[in-house]
């Protein structure tokens, strides 16, 4: 058996809690990629009805067993479904308090006009002693991110994309973010490189197939998003997280 000494090093993300064991995003989801040993973790959100719903899809179908568009519903509404096993599609506070700063989180900023209320809270839970440095907000909407730089030039930054960009990494660099987050299916060796040399981290999504984990450690990546902590865990050498990203 590999001990941590020998190990390479690709670092754990949890992704929408541990949702390969538990329904997604949910604090279930949440609390098992605790009990897993995930050192990070990301979940997705949006502002419906004054609230941080901490939710993936643009409409519920597929996680839960009601219909609709997500955010044409009222929070009440929300609450009363069933996100899988009996879950309730939580808050984002209630995520917070469940990981209370045992592991680093990423929010993905999923909604529209997300950046502020995020923004806020996390003000709220720095001020009760969350570490600033275990955060992390994310968004394939730039725009949000601009906003967040603007409200809270504190707090780390990553950049979501869905395909390569010509310029490989640059927009990130632009963003002012300090990693940048590429899909399984379109990473590849120069933007990692690129990626490097501008002092980016890069955090791979969606990567829970033990033969992609070996890919991605061999192209360089910092981290992969996993629904399954424990294959990354078993393999690979996190480090001290401690001190945040």
């Amino acid at each position: 058996m590999l001990t941590d000494m020998n190990k390479p090093h690709l670092l754990c993300i949890g992704h929408r809690g541990a949702m390969g064991h538990a329904p997604e995003n949910t604090l279930a989801s949440v609390q098992k990629a605790l009990e897993l040993g995930a050192p990070c973790m990301e979940v997705d959100v949006y502002y419906i009805d004054g609230r941080l719903v901490v939710f993936h899809d643009d409409r519920l179908e597929r996680i839960t067993n009601g219909s609709g568009y997500l955010c044409e519903q009222t929070f009440d509404y929300l609450r009363s479904l069933d996100a899988g096993d009996g879950q309730q599609i939580p808050t984002l506070e209630e995520v917070c308090v469940v990981i209370d700063s045992q592991a680093c989180l990423n929010i993905e900023l999923k909604g529209p006009d997300t950046a502020v209320p995020v923004a806020a809270l996390l003000t709220k839970i720095i001020a009760g002693g969350w570490d600033k440095e275990k955060l992390l907000v994310s968004s394939f909407h730039h725009r949000e991110l601009l906003e967040m730089r603007r409200l809270r030039p504190d707090i780390k930054l990553g950049a979501l994309i869905r395909g390569l960009p010509v310029d490989d990494s640059k927009f990130a660099e632009d963003l002012g973010a300090f990693s940048v987050h590429p899909s399984l299916d379109c990473v590849n060796q120069r933007f990692v490189d690129d990626a490097h040399e501008r002092n980016l981290k890069v955090y791979v999504f969606a990567v829970d197939h033990p033969e992609d984990m070996v890919k991605m450690q061999a192209l360089g990546v910092d981290g992969v998003f996993t629904g399954f902590p424990e294959r990354v865990l078993e393999n690979y050498a996190q480090g001290n997280i401690e001190n945040g990203w």
